[in-house]
């Protein structure tokens, strides 16, 4: 089993130039690989991630794309993990795309990356860093200072050195042991969970979960801050002889005053720190969930679908439905957790969880309804939290899951 653990460091003014310019390689290697591939494709050939970097390697001292102004390859001062594991991650990119397409799901061609619009990390081979308690001697930097020691043990496999805002963090896999990987539970219960807005979920014990709403929280900063680093961008335009809401031509760029960028590294903090106060709820209930129950029923959610509603898009996102999916499968397999499915088109909330009365009546405004075969009250939330857990209940799953094996996620099609 693998574990990824982040950890935030704190290199020196000197450390943090290599780290960008490393990062700006990685960007500058992923568009020559997708233009090479898109060029060969359109020319009738059959490209390949493997020999494109064949192709690199013979040309990236040589050609005067990658030379400084001094006739010198630049790319000699950068390690070369960082010009070579895109070559890798854009092969997983195609496989992933035309297997997609051959799914018949919704497929997107990997795409360019751009300056201050996507992730900026690099890639460390295992045996190119070395760790001694709270440091990380990377490659061409030396020693850097981590916040924490690494906490999993097993075999490292890599690491990778990224951005979020203005700090720097690496992120190590470990291929860890069962032993290591289980956790075990300290409760055996089965329970429902029913996700919503009103309450981030509803479970089939009663309890309902409140969650942070940190975007509705920050909003207001957010939008305070967005106009501030907007009217900068424009007082640029203007200095530049552009209209003020003129579209730049292809290729332009702007002067970028010291302020400005001040003003974008506080708004990426604030959005930086709405999204951890989302994931660290997000974990620590996904973590009780699957410690305290030996199985946890959930509903198939057609998220994607969900946030096509302009009026609850963000409502939803802030809540994160999504993550809430990702991280329960995960935990359910570390806890031995059985992760019960249940199919999208299952009717928990018009069902009676007493007498199994289907109320066709029911809209998205009703909130309470009463059951008119045996006159029970429902909160709609619970009511379907408690059918919920009626599936894992009717289903004959064992007392608790094989000891071991770490349990197994089930999907049921239910009529």
């Amino acid at each position: 089993m693998q574990l990824t653990h982040k950890i935030e460091i704190r290199p020196t003014p000197e450390q943090v130039e290599y780290f960008k310019r490393a990062c700006g390689t990685v960007r500058k290697v992923w568009n020559w690989a997708i233009a090479e591939w898109k060029r060969q494709y359109a020319a009738g050939h059959k490209p390949n991630a493997m020999a494109l970097k064949k192709q690199f390697n013979a040309l990236k001292y040589r050609s005067p794309e990658w030379l400084d102004e001094n006739g010198q390859p630049w790319l000699k001062a950068i390690h070369r993990d960082a010009h070579a594991q895109p070559f890798a991650y854009l092969a997983k990119a195609w496989n992933r795309f035309f297997a997609d397409i051959k799914a018949g799901k919704p497929a997107r061609e990997p795409q360019f990356k751009k300056k201050g619009r996507c992730r900026d990390s690099f890639y460390v081979a295992n045996d190119k860093f070395r760790l001694n308690g709270k440091a990380i001697r990377l490659p061409n930097v030396g020693w850097v200072v981590m916040t924490e020691a690494l906490r999993v043990e097993g075999k490292i496999l890599g690491a990778t050195v990224s951005r979020t805002a203005d700090r720097w963090f690496v992120a190590i896999q470990v291929d860890v042991s069962d032993a290591a990987f289980y956790r075990s539970r300290t409760a055996h219960g089965v329970v429902g969970v029913d996700l919503g807005l009103k309450s981030a979920a509803t479970l089939s014990s009663g309890e309902t979960i409140k969650a942070p709403r940190s975007l509705k929280c920050a909003l207001r900063r957010l939008k305070i801050r967005g106009r501030r680093l907007s009217r900068k961008i424009t007082a640029a335009k203007v200095c530049a002889g552009f209209a003020p809401h003129a579209a730049l031509p292809k290729g332009t760029t702007l002067p970028v005053s010291n302020n400005r960028t001040k003003l974008s590294m506080s708004l990426a903090r604030l959005h930086a720190r709405i999204a951890n106060i989302r994931a660290d709820f997000m974990h620590k209930f996904t973590t009780r969930l699957c410690r305290e129950n030996q199985a946890v029923v959930i509903e198939d959610l057609n998220v994607r679908g969900m946030l096509a509603n302009e009026r609850l898009a963000r409502a939803i996102s802030d809540v994160g439905f999504g993550m809430f999916r990702s991280h329960i499968a995960y935990k359910a397999k570390r806890y031995g957790t059985w992760l019960i499915v249940a199919d999208r088109w299952y009717p928990s909330s018009r069902l009676c969880s007493v007498c199994g009365w289907k109320n066709e009546d029911l809209t998205l405004k009703d909130r309470e309804w009463v059951c008119p075969a045996c006159g029970i009250r429902h909160d709609r939330d619970l009511n379907a939290a408690r059918n919920l857990q009626r599936l894992a209940t009717a289903t004959a799953l064992p007392v608790a899951s094989p000891s071991g094996n770490g349990g197994t996620a089930v999907a049921w099609s239910l009529p």
